[in-house]
C-alpha cells in the first residue's frame, strides 16, 4: 500500500472525507439507477404485449435473466465512473466522464427506440452506437485507472450479446 492508497490526496484533487467519498459513490449509483429505471419504464410499455409476439433468435435469454444481470452491470458501471471521477473529477477527467454520461443516456434511449417505438431497426441503430460509446468509455477509463476500465468489460460483453439478439430479432421480424 502506498501513501496515496493510505488516504493522502493527489495534487489535483481536494481532500475528501470518507463520508464525502461515500456520498459521491452513492451519487454515481443513483445516476445509474435512474438510467436503469428510465429504461425499465420505456420497456414496460411493450414487454408484456408486443415483445412476446416477436420471433426471437434461439440464443435469446430468458426474461428473468435481465432482472439479475442489469442491476449488477449498472452497479459496476457506477463503481467504474466513481473510480474515474476520483482521479481528478470533471475538471481533469471531462472526456472519459463525458463519454460515460453519453453512453448512459444512449443506454436508456435504446429502450425507447426498441420497446417504446416498437422498432427493432431503430433499436439496432441505437445499440450499434451504444457499442461504440461503451468501447470508447471502457478504453478511456482504462487509460485513467485500469480497474475502472476493467469494471466495464462485463457490461461491454453484455451489450455486444444484446446487439446480436437485437440484430436477430430485426432479421427474423
Amino acid at each position: 500500500m502506498t501513501m496515496l492508497d493510505a488516504g493522502t490526496t493527489r495534487p489535483w484533487e481536494p481532500p475528501m472525507s470518507l463520508l464525502g467519498q461515500g456520498v459521491a459513490l452513492m451519487g454515481w449509483v443513483g445516476l445509474c439507477a435512474a438510467a436503469m429505471l428510465l429504461g425499465g419504464w420505456a420497456t414496460s410499455s411493450s414487454v408484456g404485449n408486443w415483445y412476446p409476439t416477436l420471433i426471437k433468435p434461439s440464443f435469446n435469454p430468458p426474461s428473468y435473466l435481465f432482472g439479475i444481470v442489469w442491476p449488477i452491470l449498472y452497479f459496476l458501471m457506477a463503481l467504474a465512473a466513481w473510480l474515474c471521477w476520483r482521479e481528478g473529477g470533471f475538471a481533469v477527467r471531462a472526456w472519459p466522464l463525458g463519454l460515460f454520461l453519453a453512453q448512459l443516456m444512449v443506454n436508456a434511449l435504446w429502450s425507447f427506440l426498441f420497446f417504446g417505438l416498437r422498432s427493432p431497426s431503430a433499436g439496432l441503430l441505437g445499440i450499434l452506437f451504444l457499442d461504440v460509446l461503451v468501447l470508447a468509455t471502457l478504453l478511456s477509463f482504462w487509460s485513467v485507472r485500469p480497474v475502472a476500465g476493467g469494471l466495464l468489460v462485463p457490461y461491454f460483453a453484455w451489450i455486444l450479446f444484446a446487439t446480436a439478439v437485437n440484430a436477430g430479432i430485426w432479421y427474423l421480424n
